[in-house]
């Protein structure tokens, strides 16, 4: 399902470009155009529908942060290609605490933007088909394993899937815009809007700008998955951000000015996005396609998460803050712990919420604003360490920048921290818990491995007292097992533990008897039990073995390895028992001898 193992020469082929870029990290972004101009129009339309007349200059102000965030980022791209974002700046100019904040946000935003990207999607589906609604959580759930699937294929793979809703929707989008300036019958408005707007106090501007910056979300995804592109990385990927930046810009200048055109306000059934369009092109074919296809950009955003986690993730992973494995790739040569990792949180969250993106809506947006502060804040410090020309100019940019996204955070904190923000505010100092918990103990762990320092010479060890046990019944696993113990040491013990009850009695006579008779150059010891467990036996017998020399113990346990899973069903698999009890001491090396059930293994 996910597709044959690669070598890692064939790591090109999963590779991306710019257009590429697009579809696998910008449809977050792009498709906030959804969201975002209606976010503030709601806001506004709270001082009648005079107050639609600032959307346009509101959303200027919007497209110059945007200006500002996407030359901050593409700075971001060229000074640290090995991707991160935000963290990777936070790392070296904001130290370690400022490190983890901006990961542990970016964590929350990047699992929000699975969840509400997809549950948006699916409710644009179920809006148009409302007999599909009581599925609206099972939809939303296999969404996401398609997504999963594909990205466990491959990000290559997976931004080639999308590459064609994505270009009909950049296309699609910007060419009714278009049309929608220069049509020759202009569609009579809906409500004829006041000439001027109203006055209204900073408060409410900044709640409104605040709003609108949700059609932000995603422009940090391309700095953070820069690794994902082609050589050259940093080209292709600064590419990218340039061209998300005036895609961006177009569709949010074009949607406000026919807004304010037609006369359109926020309201009823049909999102204002569909409003503008309908004003556009009426209800045609054109119409519907489109409206089709935004239903699926928005479910597919989700994929910027997985392009964007996944070398997080790795990147923490090697500093310390998580498991190391996170860092390691797949058979298919992709960060799959982040993926299964982003999987599992985001289908959690849609299970808690039911597929509901209205209880999602007001946890999102704080994670990515807190990572464009503490990345605009870095590039800062960034500048004045580094000093190159035109540094000061680049530096008030960022400021600038930096005051800008923090007040957006506040506003976001104070606006809807009793609607559901408040569990991002809890959940970020969770995730900087966990970090520092990791990164203590690996802290720990090279101490006491003495990791980076050359090690003391070589010691000659003797060989281990061999320890095997075994069951009271001569097989030819018994052969096999003991065959092996002799190649490890010439002092080899076979325990055999007997219960208390007529039928072991008898069982161990005829063993002894066996034993006798095959005579091998092991020693046969026979220990009786009056509880039915096998391993406390096995070790009060190493507790009392006298070891000569100090040699260590070696306990061999054979482990039969059945054809399959059924026949697995049919053994009692003591072995794992005998293991797990002898695992606990330090002073014991615990080996096992792997039997399959063929003929040929057993007779080799």
């Amino acid at each position: 399902m996910v597709g044959r193992p690669l070598k890692s020469k064939e790591a090109q082929s999963e590779e991306i470009g710019t257009s590429e870029g697009l579809a696998a990290l910008s449809l977050d972004a792009l498709t906030s155009v959804a969201y975002g101009p209606e976010a503030i129009a709601i806001v506004l339309v709270g001082v009648g529908v005079a107050g639609m007349r600032l959307l346009l200059p509101l959303t200027i102000a919007i497209v110059g942060l945007l200006a500002i965030l996407v030359l901050s980022y593409s700075q971001v791209i060229e000074a640290y290609p090995r991707g991160g974002g935000a963290y990777a700046v936070s790392r070296e100019n904001l130290g370690i605490p400022g490190s983890q904040l901006a990961a542990a946000s970016l964590f929350v935003d990047y699992i929000l933007t699975v969840a509400i990207s997809i549950s948006a999607g699916i409710g644009s589906l179920t809006s148009a088909l409302p007999v599909m609604v009581p599925f609206t959580l099972p939809l939303c759930l296999f969404l996401l394993a398609l997504v999963t699937i594909l990205n466990l294929r491959g990000v290559g793979e997976s931004a080639r899937a999308f590459l064609l809703p994505t270009v009909v929707f950049i296309v699609g989008l910007l060419g009714i815009l278009g049309w929608g300036f220069i049509h020759p019958v202009i569609t009579k408005p809906e409500i004829i809007l006041p000439a001027h707007a109203p006055k209204v106090g900073l408060f409410f501007l900044l709640t409104a700008f605040a709003a609108g910056l949700t059609a932000l979300t995603g422009v940090e995804a391309i700095a953070n998955g820069v690794p994902l592109f082609r050589e050259p990385r940093v080209l292709r990927a600064k590419r990218t951000e340039w061209l998300l930046g005036i895609l961006l810009a177009a569709m949010l200048l074009g949607i406000a000015t026919l807004t304010v055109r037609f006369g359109v306000v926020p309201g009823g059934s049909a999102t204002l996005l569909s409003k503008v369009l309908a004003g556009v092109v009426g209800h045609d074919w054109i119409f519907f396609v489109m409206s089709f296809t935004i239903t699926i950009v928005l479910g597919l955003a989700a994929n910027t998460s997985f392009g964007g986690l996944p070398i997080l993730a790795s990147l923490l992973a090697r500093d310390g803050f998580l498991p190391r494995g996170f860092a390691m790739r797949g058979d298919r040569l992709v960060l799959e712990r982040g993926v299964w990792f982003l999987a599992v949180a985001a289908g959690v969250l849609l299970v808690a919420v039911n597929g509901n993106t209205q209880a999602l809506i007001p946890m999102y947006a704080i994670g990515v604003f807190m990572g464009f502060t503490l990345s605009q804040t870095g590039m800062v410090i960034h500048w004045r360490k580094t000093r190159p020309n035109g540094w000061r100019l680049r530096s008030s940019l960022n400021l600038l920048g930096a005051l800008l996204t923090a007040t957006a955070t506040a506003l976001f904190v104070l606006t809807k921290f009793s609607k559901g923000a408040w569990v991002v505010v809890i959940v970020i100092p969770v995730f900087i818990v966990i970090f520092r918990r990791v990164g203590r103990y690996y802290q720990r762990m090279d101490h006491m491995l003495h990791a980076g320092q050359v090690p003391e010479p070589v010691k000659e060890l003797a060989k281990p007292i061999v320890v095997v046990p075994l069951s009271p019944t001569m097989t030819t696993l018994t052969r096999y097992t003991v065959e092996h113990a002799l190649s490890f040491s010439d002092e080899v013990i076979a325990v055999v533990v007997l219960f208390d009850s007529d039928d072991d009695v008898a069982k161990g006579t005829i063993f002894q008897k066996e034993w006798a008779e095959w005579a091998p150059p092991a020693r046969l010891v026979i220990l009786k039990s009056q509880y039915h467990s096998v391993s406390r036996p096995l070790l009060r017998f190493i507790n009392t073995m006298d070891r000569h020399a100090k040699r260590r113990v070696m306990v061999l346990i054979p482990e039969i390895i059945p054809k399959n899973f059924f026949a697995g069903l049919l053994h009692n698999r003591m072995e794992h028992t005998i293991m797990a009890a002898i695992r606990t001491r330090s002073d014991v090396v615990v080996a096992t001898v792997p039997v399959h059930l063929t003929v040929e293994s057993l007779n080799d």
